[in-house]
Formats: C-alpha cells, structure tokens, sequence
C-alpha cells in the first residue's frame, strides 16, 4: 500500500512539470568548495594587511630620512658663514636648546679585550681596545703624537704650574667662626652613622675632604693623645669629649707639628689650558678629537673643563678619592637633586 502511494506521488510530480525535487543545503552540496573559498579569502585579507603593512614602514623611514637631511641642509643655509656670522649666535645654547639637541652616546665594550677601528683624525684609523667592562675603560694608543705631548707641556710651562694642594693654612679660626655652627651642629654632622660618637674613619674623612690631608689611624690617635682629647682612650670621641676641643684644635695640631707633602692627598702641580676659539690649534685639535670620539654634540663639549695638565714629580701622588656623590648627608648631587626637594640645604657637583 505504501509502495503503490510512493510510485503515485512520484509519477504525478513528474507528469506535472511544474514541481521540483527538494534541494539539498548548499553547505551539503558544495562543502569542499566552501572551505577552500573560504582558506582563499583570509589568505588574500592576511597578504593585503601584510603588504599595507610593510608599505607604510618603508614610508615611514624614507620620510624620516629625507626629513633628517633636508632639516640639515636648512641648518647649513640657514647658518651665517664667516665674517657675516651673527654676535647672537655666539651665545652658550639655553637649557631648553640642550633638552631638544643634545642625546648623551654611550660607547659598547663588548668584551674585554674587544678591539673597535675608529676614526679620530683625516687618513688614520686607531685601535681602541677594551680594558674593562665595569667601570667602563678603553685604551687609544697614539691617541696623541709626540709631537702634541710635547706642545702641550710647553704651553702649561708657559702658563705656569700651580700646587694642586696648599699646606694647611692658618685663619681656620676665622673660617669656623664665619660658619656660626656650635659644636654640637659640627658633631652632629661628622656622626654620620648617628650613633653618638665619632670613629676614625668618620674623623678621617672629614680631614681629608676638608684640609687635604691624608691621616692614617695611627696619625689620629697621636693627635688624640697630643690635645688629650680621648679622655678614656678607647679611639672614639663622644660629644662631652669633642665639646672641650676648639674648632680648630685640629688644624692648629697639625701646624704646629708639620705636614710631610707625603701626608697630602695631593702631592703634584698642574694648571688648566683654555681650548675654544683663539687657542693653540693642537689644543682645539684635540677637543674635536674628543667630540669625534665620544660623539658628542660639540655644544655640550665646549662647556666642558678646560684641559688639566698635571706634573708629578718624584714622591708625587694622588690617593683614593673618589668625587661621584655627596660626601656629607646634608649634600645632594646638584644634577640629581628634585625641584620639590629642599631637604638639603646645600648641593655640589658630583662627576
């Protein structure tokens, strides 16, 4: 019965014409298709953005690269030449000229050892080799010629040597007085690790930051015992003990037994030689050497220290020092020290 049925609805849908088989879902008939049209498509999308991608990077470093040339060449119009140079133009660069011209370089070690070619001066290439990595040391055989050394001794003999170091100086009273700080300020600021009392190396650092003199521990306490000031000698002096010493019970010790210049931190001459416009011309040589090698916006260089010249004879000698921070805690370091802080009453120049 169904069978019958069955051959009757087909035979009827056929003889009419006009009635069509029920299609399939076109997922089911062209799945394969799908999915590789599919693939295609976000393949061609991925490759489009990628292109775009690398379109816009190439057009960004050509114009940073024409931009970077044409900004020189207008510097290089723009600038006077010669005798038509501006008096303005002269003028030390402002802070805020610094903050937009000047990038501090930083020189790679790599390894000790390293050997880097670099290019300091017309037709000659030198050899800077790495001696250290922490702190950061480089080695420039023939960095300057002989004939260079020999010009720059003479011009400092011509300007004339200095001590880089006086004896200790009488007037140290004047000088306590004129800082109106009461003993127990001056005690309050050498204990530094604020425990009451003074040790040796505390007062040892004070002597030679202040006068320059290198005192061993041995040399202290044989100042101890010439003014009596450790009372039960135990090599630390206490606040009653440093109250019954005058400012410059010290420094009057120290004159009245003498300083060997072996006892100076110090012990050499030098001077300093002017190297901008109108110097001798290994000088100014020497400084464009300097900015070529570190790389350095020459503005920055110029407003550098002078070239020091040191002499030191036999029996000369600089002991260990170090100027990298503040060595009081009432100090701070003048290029670190925050606008909003005034804790510090007083700053310095630390290298």
């Amino acid at each position: 019965m169904s069978d019958n049925q069955e051959n009757t609805d087909t035979e009827d849908t056929t003889a009419s014409g006009s009635a069509t088989l029920p299609l399939r879902p076109p997922c089911d008939r062209l799945s394969c298709h799908k999915s590789s049209v599919c693939s295609r498509s976000y393949f061609v999308v991925v490759m489009v953005f990628f292109h775009v991608y690398i379109f816009n990077v190439i057009g960004l470093l050509f114009y940073v690269h024409y931009s970077s040339g044409q900004d020189d060449n207008t510097r290089s119009h723009d600038a006077p030449s010669g005798d038509q140079q501006r008096p303005e133009a002269q003028r030390p660069p402002s802070k805020a000229e610094f903050l937009r011209d000047v990038s501090l370089t930083r020189i790679e070690g790599i390894r000790v050892g390293h050997v880097q070619k670099v290019s300091l001066v017309p037709d000659k290439v030198h050899e800077m080799r790495t001696l250290s990595l922490k702190p950061l040391l480089f080695e420039i055989p023939g960095f300057l010629s002989e004939d260079e050394c020999r010009v720059v001794m003479q011009l400092a003999q011509l300007k004339g040597l200095m001590e880089s170091q006086l004896m200790v100086q009488d007037g140290q009273e004047e000088l306590a007085k004129e800082l109106n700080l009461s003993p127990d300020d001056i005690f309050n600021l050498l204990d530094i690790n604020q425990d009451g009392q003074l040790q040796l190396h505390e007062i040892l650092t004070h002597s030679r930051v202040r006068d320059g003199i290198w005192l061993t521990p041995e040399n202290l306490r044989e100042i101890y015992a010439g003014l009596k000031a450790d009372k039960d000698g135990n090599g630390l002096l206490s606040l009653e003990e440093f109250r019954l010493l005058s400012n410059d019970a010290f420094q009057r010790f120290l004159l009245q037994r003498g300083v060997k210049r072996s006892q100076l931190v110090r012990n050499s001459r030098h001077t300093w030689l002017y190297q901008g416009k109108g110097a001798h011309q290994v000088l100014q040589d020497i400084k464009a050497r300097v900015t070529r090698l570190t790389r350095l916006p020459s503005s920055l260089v110029d407003l550098s220290e002078p070239l020091q010249v040191v002499r030191y004879e036999k029996g000369g000698h600089y002991h260990a020092h170090h100027d990298s921070g503040p060595v009081y805690p009432e100090t701070a370091c003048t290029h670190t020290r925050l606008a909003a802080n005034t804790s510090t009453p007083f700053e310095t120049s630390c290298r």
